[in-house]
């Protein structure tokens, strides 16, 4: 819902307890005092005490200043009380377990900038309340706020009475400060258009050398490349990705001669902040890599830090350039995710591999590869992970730095052996390697899911979708994530984003039939799953959810017949997780033998979806059998 979002917070009351305790407590019953009789009547409602502060909504901005207004005026009366107090608009939800949204957030930054007697509201209050003459207001610029992408202008209610800071004033209360880089595919000028690959590889290794670097935010390559080849505004581009610089450039490479331009802009205002070109010789590759990636640090160089001057940001992961040139070639296959492009890339791979046996990023690479036609479904994952376990591990054991080795061993954890605290390790390991690793938080935020840990996965989630925004299958396990945790109508919206990005992303068209329904809508969910039915890739998973919808509207033959669909088609719909499917209607249809025999085969054969079944509210009737105990016990669950 659409609310006005207030923040107070008592200032100094924690110092205050440790000196005069009778009186700190005396101070905050008369704040609560004074904020119920001036809540209520100007139509608010306290969500939320904790200690010293208070979080309260409005159902406009006027009545939330008008509050904050008169509050302020009553707290300046002896004895006086320093409250601070932050405004804000959006849309939140509530539920039992508190108040949610990104608006819940930004109203507490500004709550964090103000000082004592002030009130602080954001542009969008602003908005709302300029045509009201009783209300005066001082705009105190434009800030970057924790965890919000786009700078916040910030406003202060100049009432007499009231106390207003200054812009400098609020700058000193800024503790944290985050620069965020997108580097865009750098364009290859070579003569020859297959060098694309070439200039890719620039792009990915600057990316990963600057998401080592402690206090920069790096946009995720998936994200970066989705501009490749488009003519996009600077400032736009900045917008969709949360990023407040860019790095661009161009690659020509001739022979054993490579020349790269690159050039930094800000987003805000399209300045070119810097940029250079580097004439070099193929063997010094990682050499300037390096360079370019130390002149921008050094230009982004506030709060930015490195672990020595003297290490090289960019290390050369092999001397052989041969091996280093096919490796890249690989790495421009796999990311075209197709099973012909992937089976290209195995091939290079090996083929580097060959040409030097200690070079880690192929093993890395193949690892990827091979978990791609796992989890994907385009081979059998009993097949696959095992051979993405051993890449993996012998990356690792080549080059322990390496992030992306990391991850690719927590999702093989993940997906062949569920063994949970692997999987959460290996992510924090990551993580800690690369803190800009999109693909880390992600990994996490499913086990977190898969063990009922809806809060832990939701907030790991968000990280991921944040530092790679238009990575679409991110999105679509944020709305699993959500859809688990019982957060339909979240759900539901975040699907809204993706389509935004990918219109005609399979698995959400699904997803979303299956979270109208658990929103109570059949109707809209039967249409959007007759359309999406027509993909043969999906057919199991239509014939379950429509063969439920109909259960549940008591249609049971036609449940039936969708039921017998998959029973006499189960081999041809291999691939399809067609096992956890069958089970999922005969829980629709309360047929708990059945369902729970074939929640087993599924576990056996290793069927995604039944990691989730925690997050199926169509079992949850069965949560008290002991034989549900013993599916989570096999899937390595404990309730």
């Amino acid at each position: 819902m659409l609310a006005a979002i207030m923040f107070t917070d008592m200032v100094g009351y924690t110092a205050l307890m440790q000196e005069d305790e009778a009186k700190a407590k005396k101070n905050r019953d008369r704040h609560r005092k004074i904020l119920k009789t001036y809540i209520y009547e100007f139509n608010g409602e306290i969500l939320q005490y904790y200690g010293d502060g208070t979080l309260i909504i409005f159902k406009s901005a006027i009545e939330a200043v008008d509050c904050a207004v008169q509050i302020q005026m009553e707290l300046q009366k002896e004895p006086k009380i320093p409250l601070r107090i932050g405004i804000h608009t959006g849309d939140i939800v509530c539920d039992d377990e508190g108040v949610f949204g990104d608006s819940v957030n930004v109203a507490s930054r500004i709550e964090n900038l103000a000082v004592s007697g002030s009130v602080l509201i954001t542009g969008k209050v602003f908005d709302d309340i300029k045509n009201h003459n009783r209300f005066s207001t001082e705009s105190l610029g434009t800030f970057d706020l924790k965890n919000v992408k786009k700078p916040i202008e910030v406003y202060a209610i100049i009432n007499e009475g009231l106390f207003v800071p200054s812009a400098k004033d609020i700058k000193s209360r800024q503790k944290y400060k985050l620069k965020s880089i997108a580097i865009l595919p750098f364009v290859n000028i070579s003569a020859d258009p297959e060098n694309e690959y070439f200039s890719d590889g620039i792009t990915e290794e600057l990316l990963n050398a600057l998401a080592r670097v402690e206090g920069l935010q790096v946009t995720a390559r998936t994200s970066s490349f989705a501009f490749k080849g488009k003519n996009i505004d600077i400032k736009q581009i900045g917008i969709q990705l949360g990023a407040k610089s860019i790095l661009e450039g161009s690659v020509r490479k001739a022979g054993n001669k490579v020349r790269i331009t690159a050039q930094l802009i800000n987003t805000a205002d399209g300045y070119h902040v810097w940029s250079e070109t580097f004439d070099r010789q193929l063997d010094d590759i990682f050499q300037v890599q390096d360079e370019i990636a130390r002149k921008i640090i050094n230009k982004l160089r506030e709060k930015l830090t490195l672990e020595s001057e003297k290490i090289a940001i960019v290390k050369s992961p092999t001397h052989n350039i041969e091996a280093y040139n096919t490796y890249l070639i690989g790495l421009f296959h796999s990311y075209k995710w197709t099973i012909e492009d992937t089976e290209i890339a195995i091939k290079e791979f090996n083929k580097a591999i060959d040409l030097e046996p200690d070079f880690a990023l192929p093993y890395n690479g193949l690892s990827h590869s091979y978990i791609y036609l796992g989890a994907s479904g385009k081979k059998p994952i009993k097949s696959v992970l095992p051979l993405a376990k051993e890449y993996a591990l012998k990356a690792i054991k080549l080059d322990n730095m390496a992030a992306e080795s990391h991850a690719a061993l927590a999702r093989v954890y993940f997906y062949l052996d569920w063994n949970w605290d692997k999987v959460y390790q290996l992510a924090e390991k990551a993580i800690s390697i690369n803190p800009s690793y999109s693909g880390a938080y992600l990994i996490k935020a499913l086990c977190f899911n898969v063990n009922g840990k809806f809060k832990e996965a939701i907030l790991s989630m968000r990280k991921s979708v944040e530092l790679d925004p238009l990575f679409v299958p991110g999105h679509y396990a944020f709305a699993v994530i959500l859809a688990c945790s019982g957060r339909y109508k979240e759900a539901s919206e975040q699907l809204g984003k993706l389509f935004e990005i990918s219109p005609h992303f399979p698995d959400a068209l699904y997803l979303q039939g299956l979270v109208y329904h658990l929103l109570g809508d059949d109707e809209k969910a039967m249409v959007i799953l007759y359309k999406a039915q027509k993909i043969p890739e999906y057919f199991a998973f239509a014939y379950s959810l429509l063969g439920g919808l109909h259960a549940n509207m008591r249609q049971i033959d036609k449940a039936k017949q969708y039921l017998e669909k998959l029973l006499t088609e189960k081999e041809s719909l291999q691939g399809q997780q067609v096992l956890f499917h069958i089970s999922y209607l005969y829980a629709a249809l309360d047929q708990p033998d059945l369902m729970f025999q074939y929640l087993n085969k599924s576990v056996d054969a290793k069927d995604n979806y039944v990691l989730y079944i925690l997050g199926y509210p169509i079992f949850n009737k069965y949560y008290s059998d002991s034989r549900f105990n013993e599916i989570l016990k096999r899937i390595g669950i404990s309730q």
